[in-house]
């Protein structure tokens, strides 16, 4: 009776070109009403009729609501059977096109962003983190590393802390200004720090060239978190240790404005599930309250052999 609900939930084209575009990018109502062109109305009711048959889930993050298609169930071994049938269809590949161009407007206007806000990126963090000593709290999770890689690294602050533990040391992030930052903050000893430029869903770094990553506050400004967390099992060596700090799942949406988080935090067993599908172990994870209400998490985990 399945294959009924999904094919009766599938004929219509408005909804075959919105599960085809779920299928490859999670978006917002907004982000599909403009890719559509269609009513927001509209769009919600073919979008309900889809989550009804189990071909799409909704995610709600504060009063944001985001779709994409099932990961799991016998909904996404249906999905799995057919997608192969949307591949040649022009016309529907037009729209992936576009979502494609949506995603890339997000990740660019997070860029900007930081380009535009790190002459006061420290200052901005520390509004939000109070007296909270963060940095610290991450490096008594490492020890000693040979080397040691911050993803999202910013001005600099937290690599100042890392090497001091680490033989080398690497700092990765998408905004060159945050990076001019850091050569100044170590223009006496540049030579200590490895910066480079890149995203981290595509991180320039080989395989297994690290032995200690962290991102830190970094994976809730990110559309799609979990394809981090996926880069760094290619980049850490087996048994290397991975750590993760960051807000826990709240509702301030003037953290939206202010610091272009796309995510509200994260539940933890959001966090852990993407580490056990990553071939994480976790280890450990703490729990501390800051300012404003919010709470921040650590979690350390550590590569499976």
């Amino acid at each position: 009776m399945d294959s009924i609900i999904y094919f009766k939930a599938l004929s219509d084209i408005t909804r075959i070109r919105l599960f085809n575009i779920l299928l490859h990018h999670e978006l917002s109502v907004n982000e599909i009403v403009s890719l559509m062109d269609m009513g927001q109305s509209r769009i919600s009711r073919h979008l309900k009729i889809l989550v009804d048959a189990e071909l799409l889930k909704c995610r709600r993050d504060g009063v944001w609501a985001f779709y994409s298609c099932v990961d799991v169930g016998p909904g996404r071994e249906f999905v799995d059977s057919i997608k192969y049938l949307f591949d040649s269809e022009y016309d529907l590949n037009k729209d992936v096109v576009k979502a494609r161009k949506i995603v890339d407007k997000r990740k660019l206007a997070t860029m900007q962003f930081f380009n535009r806000v790190a002459n006061e990126w420290d200052l901005l963090q520390r509004e939000v983190l109070g007296g909270f000593d963060l940095n610290d709290k991450i490096v008594k999770h490492i020890g000693k590393c040979n080397v040691a890689v911050d993803l999202g690294c910013g001005t600099g602050e937290l690599l100042s802390y890392i090497r001091e533990c680490s033989t080398r040391v690497v700092g990765v992030d998408s905004s060159a200004k945050m990076l001019d930052i850091t050569k100044k903050r170590f223009r006496n000893d540049i030579d200590s720090i490895d910066l480079r430029l890149g995203e981290i869903e595509h991180l320039p770094l080989g395989n297994e060239e690290a032995d200690c990553v962290v991102i830190s506050m970094v994976l809730h400004h990110l559309s799609e978190p979990d394809m981090a967390i996926k880069e760094v099992h290619r980049i850490l060596k087996p048994g290397g240790i991975f750590i993760i700090a960051d807000f826990d799942k709240h509702k301030d949406e003037e953290m939206r404005h202010s610091y272009n988080d796309r995510w509200l935090g994260f539940a933890k067993k959001e966090m852990e599930l993407w580490l056990k599908e990553n071939n994480f172990s976790l280890e450990k994870s703490e729990k501390h309250k800051l300012k404003q209400s919010l709470e921040l998490s650590i979690y350390k985990s550590v590569k499976e052999r």
